[in-house]
């Protein structure tokens, strides 16, 4: 599905369009593998990753300030303000930017194994061509296209 956002308010909106088909996904996942839910997202700079990330974060209500991990690679925001719109399990969001990264190994000494073996947990990665080779083959895909200083393309 491709979706065209020309502000803040319309990334908000598609957020919440696709926050209930990943929850519908866990409860229709037939794999019997228990694990987190881990969401790519793909793009270049500029493109509206991290504005998509934050939209999330506030519709599952995080009140804090969300910022890129750029420098630090790695955020984790607890979910105990779940919104009513979105009542969901996940307790956890784990934001996670890879672009200063060359391999998988390297987010491996971050904890990575162990935070994927959590059902709980939402991992939304930046850059995640850099450690393709550590993430699960279940990964939910997003694209990210920067068409022009005033609309952005996100394709799941």
């Amino acid at each position: 599905m491709l979706y065209s956002s020309k502000s803040v308010a319309e990334t908000n909106k598609i957020a919440a369009d696709f926050l209930p088909k990943i929850i519908g996904s866990l409860t229709n996942d037939q794999s019997g593998v228990a694990g987190a839910t881990v969401v790519g997202l793909f793009g270049d700079l500029g493109s509206g990753k991290t504005t998509f990330t934050q939209s999330l974060g506030k519709h599952l209500g995080i009140k804090e300030v969300m910022t890129s991990p750029t420098f630090v690679i790695e955020k984790i925001y607890l979910l105990k303000n779940h919104s009513e719109e979105f009542p969901v399990a996940f307790t956890r969001l784990i934001h996670i930017d890879a672009y200063r990264l060359e391999k998988g190994e390297e987010l491996q000494s971050l904890g990575f194994a162990e935070l994927l073996k959590d059902p709980k947990n939402l991992i939304l990665i930046e850059w995640p061509e850099r450690v393709v080779d550590i993430l699960p083959p279940k990964m939910v895909k997003i694209n990210f296209k920067f068409v022009s200083e005033f609309e952005r393309e996100i394709e799941f």
